[in-house]
């Protein structure tokens, strides 16, 4: 029997139309034979599934005058939709929206409630890294390199000399709780400041003041499994504008280049130093972290990650990247010749989790919320016990589970159930 799969997308950032890009590639990529999927927007107070979406071509907004596609109420009581006269209920959800609700813990938390598994960090992860500010310094505490920065909240301010004296110019000013796409200023002069302030506040209602780095601009992805960590090839960005900001990501300002042209030292530092980062956060899935590589006359120091004439800074960190043929992940992973071996190893993944009669052998073994193995060991035996472990009891599955990887390449989807 196939497995229902909710690819969520939508959200309430201005990467809104992204988010729908990214869903109708990673629907593109799935395998129709072994999954029933349904893409399901979210925006506000209104979550809609695209019913009749058969992958044909681009997914439009429903709010779209050119929308033919046939969109439904969602029953956010239990993530459900009704359809020619049939109830719809997923088994798992893709969440592919960047930006809240889907990239700050919200959706997530969500999800829990309902047990609903869903594909990548659970809510403190993701609530920590939507939040650059704060997690960048909370991994800076790890010994790990950031710029320098200033935070802002809604209804503060600050003088312009104060961000030059503190930050310095050029800098960056952005919002601290969404994407850098929108909203982002690299600033170089006193007077751009406050303007920059501007843009950033219409994105959220926190910004970020960051001091400039200047070198080679980078990003990794990394997964983990309870048996293995992997770390994909490093995509080099080399930028035709100011920095690497909408045009340059979605308009193909910007070379891409995978893998990046830096020393093998660095390569590895900087795979080993993204898994690193994965642990210390608790990530779950793939993530993707960038860095700039600052040049540097230091002597090489490991501990320092300084190597061959580089000091490793931190950018930010992605739980949800994107999942387009274009993103990176996906360029990293075809570059990294291990298609046929993923594939395989995720099909036997999937294989698994549909055959329910393993449900009780994965939850007893590998459920890491207590509270789901009281629910289904304190009630007594019988057709009540039945109803509520196979309806209501969807477990979250992290580790064995784990082993075969939800990715996307240009070929295929791999679907994993999370990684422990």
């Amino acid at each position: 029997m196939k497995k229902n799969i909710a690819i969520v997308a939508g959200g309430d950032s201005s990467e809104y139309e992204v988010s729908l890009r990214s869903a109708a590639g990673i629907y593109a990529f799935m395998d129709k034979e072994r999954y029933d999927i349904t893409v399901v927007c979210l925006h506000g107070l209104c979550w809609k599934a695209a019913a009749s979406y058969q992958g044909e071509g681009a997914i439009t907004s429903y709010t779209d005058p050119a929308n033919k596609i046939e969109w439904v109420d969602m029953d956010r009581n239990d993530f459900s939709y009704e359809y020619a006269g049939q109830k719809h209920r997923f088994d798992f959800a893709y969440i592919t929206i960047h930006g809240t609700p889907g990239e700050n813990g919200i959706l997530q938390g969500y999800f829990d409630l309902i047990h609903l598994p869903y594909s990548c960090c659970g809510v403190l992860p993701a609530a920590l890294t939507f939040n650059k500010f704060a997690c960048n310094h909370y991994l800076s505490g790890f010994g790990i390199h950031i710029a320098a920065s200033l935070l802002l909240r809604k209804g503060e301010c600050i003088e312009d000399n104060e961000v030059v004296e503190k930050i310095g110019l050029p800098c960056f000013i952005k919002s601290n709780v969404g994407g850098s796409s929108f909203g982002c200023t690299k600033v170089k002069t006193p007077e751009q400041i406050q303007p920059a302030i501007e843009a950033a506040f219409a994105e959220g209602d926190e910004v970020i003041i960051e001091a400039f780095m200047g070198g080679t601009e980078i990003t990794c992805g990394v997964y983990r499994t309870r048996e293995k960590e992997v770390a994909f090839p490093i995509t080099e960005v080399v930028n035709h504008c100011e920095f690497f900001d909408y045009d340059s990501k979605y308009n193909g300002l910007a070379d891409e280049i995978t893998p990046a042209r830096i020393p093998d030292a660095v390569r590895d530092a900087v795979q080993a130093l993204t898994l690193r980062i994965h642990k210390l956060l608790g990530c779950k899935g793939i993530i993707r972290t960038d860095y700039i590589l600052e040049p540097t006359n230091l002597p090489d120091d490991p501990n320092a990650h300084i190597l061959s004439g580089y000091q490793i800074m931190l950018l930010e960190v992605n739980t949800t990247p994107g999942m387009t043929a274009s993103s990176f992940i996906p360029q990293q992973q075809a570059d990294d010749g291990g298609n046929k071996r993923y594939r395989k190893r995720v099909d036997k993944g999937v294989y698994r989790l549909a055959r329910m009669e393993e449900l009780d052998e994965i939850i007893e073994r590998e459920s890491t919320f207590g509270i789901r193995k009281g629910i289904i060991h304190n009630h007594d035996e019988g057709e009540h016990h039945k109803q509520h472990h196979e309806e209501h009891i969807r477990p979250r599955p992290r580790t064995a589970i784990s082993r075969y990887i939800r990715k996307l390449s240009h070929d295929f989807l791999l679907i994993w159930m999370s990684s422990g």
